[in-house]
């Protein structure tokens, strides 16, 4: 099996802003000791290091990728909101929208960032890999065509199935966000589109607090191809199994696309300081499991992940590998050290019983 990897030390030097964790600085707010955002370089390059040291980044075949072109940024964000970015980027960086600060530089490192996204999808649908992970940062899927917002500065996966769309290389695209936070740039992207379908699992209202409503079924054309799973805080490693299961794989299995792309945060995890949810390093390989199997069963196994969120420097490296394992059918692990803990953790029987009964009710007005 051949797996590709997609990075560039260049997107680790993103810089965060002066924030104290989601707090901006200032006033009483006091600096946090390692500065910035939560979105921090240091949990990519720590997977990318994990990667190296038990030598799973040999069997993989790591390459980078050239910045998404003008050309490939304008079918999906507006020639003002990059004139915008471009200008503020050059006089030494800023903020636009909404906890999306950046430093100099930071138009070229977004581009590059979806350069490495699209690069990942294309190289699938040309056939010339079985699947691939690209490193993306800074993430994307809460972008908005002329708004940037939470840490996403340009729409990652949005400009990647643009540029498949435009190659004659795909028709049908489906992307599954199991991010934390719902995947609303995404959603709002193809809203009213038939030929994408979205799919998030998320916390429910944890961000945006307006969006991500299950009822939010798509418009217009795309009436049918936008589902929303929010599940409640605390649901867990057989929960979070059961809403694919029951919810996700279904859809995207009737929609019967030329390529699945994975919205990949591993914000979900139980030690994550911006989620409540439960998941551990094995949920991400279980599900990793759901959606190769599901590829595999509706198009010939064309399989991309585009890194999204995650803000545990410990822990995300174990999540990561755990994908990258099952992705390229390594025999190579990286034994997560939280696991007996975070096992004891999990959802007892009566939370179960509430999760099986949601879904259902989920399962029934679809």
């Amino acid at each position: 099996m051949s797996t590709g990897f997609y990075w560039d030390e260049r997107t680790f030097w993103h810089a965060g802003g002066n924030y104290a964790g989601m707090l901006p600085v200032g006033g009483l707010v006091q600096p946090a000791a390692t500065g910035g955002l939560p979105e921090s370089p240091e949990t990519k390059r720590r997977l990318k290091n994990l990667m190296d040291v038990t030598g799973l980044s040999r069997e993989l075949r790591m390459t980078g990728a050239e910045p998404a072109t003008q050309t490939d940024l304008l079918r999906v964000h507006p020639a003002a909101y990059l004139d915008q970015f471009k200008a503020l980027s050059d006089a030494g960086g800023g903020e636009m929208g909404r906890r999306t600060p950046f430093g100099p530089g930071g138009y070229e490192i977004a581009a590059l960032s979806a350069g490495l996204a699209k690069a990942a999808v294309l190289t699938i649908l040309r056939g010339e890999m079985d699947n691939a992970y690209a490193l993306s940062r800074p993430p994307g899927h809460h972008c908005l065509p002329d708004w940037p917002n939470g840490f996403c500065l340009l729409a990652n996966i949005a400009i990647a199935v643009e540029a498949a769309f435009a190659e004659g290389l795909a028709t049908k695209v489906a992307v599954l966000d199991w991010d934390v936070h719902h995947g609303n740039g995404t959603e709002a992207i193809f809203y009213e589109r038939a030929d994408v379908l979205t799919v998030s699992l998320h916390q429910e209202r944890n961000y945006p607090l307006d969006t991500g409503a299950f009822e939010d079924r798509g418009a217009g054309a795309g009436v049918g191809h936008n589902l929303n799973i929010p599940l409640p805080p605390g649901t867990g490693h057989k929960g979070y199994l059961a809403a694919m299961e029951r919810l996700a794989l279904p859809a995207i299995r009737d929609f019967a696309p030329d390529i699945l792309i994975i919205a990949c945060g591993y914000d979900a995890a139980l030690n994550d300081p911006l989620g409540r949810m439960l998941a551990t390093a094995q949920t991400f390989r279980a599900m990793t499991r759901q959606v190769m199997a599901l590829a595999d069963e509706v198009c010939d196994g064309r399989l991309v992940m585009v890194h999204e969120g995650g803000y545990s420097e410990t822990y995300v490296p174990f999540c990561g590998h755990a994908v990258l394992e099952e992705m390229a059918g390594s025999a190579l692990q990286a034994p997560d050290p939280n696991a007996e803990i975070f096992d004891q953790r999990q959802p007892g029987p009566a939370f179960d019983a509430f999760l099986d009964a949601l879904i259902a009710d989920m399962v029934a007005r679809i």
